[in-house]
């Protein structure tokens, strides 16, 4: 059985990526936002009604908030470039 994950407890690990596939794009648009990924998006809006809105024909992130509260808009096309994803984190928890 899995255990639950206790937001108290940082993330267990972290790893970059080297080559860009949908999951990349995904945690791309969270970490330009500000976020981690998408388990930090939903654990840390103080309003949890907030919804990400995707485009209908790929389903990739339209419109994210932002920690701020502002709100920042994405492409229908990829936007994390092939010399940007290095850049890109995924977390393990």
């Amino acid at each position: 059985m899995a255990a639950a994950v206790d937001m108290s407890a940082p993330y267990k690990g972290v790893h970059r990526v080297h080559t860009w596939d949908e999951s990349v794009e995904e945690n791309y648009r969270f970490q330009c936002a500000g976020f981690r990924d998408l388990f930090d998006f939903e654990h840390s809006m103080n309003n949890p009604q907030e919804k990400i809105d995707r485009w209908p024909h790929n389903g990739f992130i339209k419109k994210l908030v932002r920690k701020d509260g502002c709100f920042m808009y994405f492409n229908k096309s990829r936007e994390c470039i092939d010399k940007e994803v290095h850049k890109v984190k995924l977390y393990k928890y």
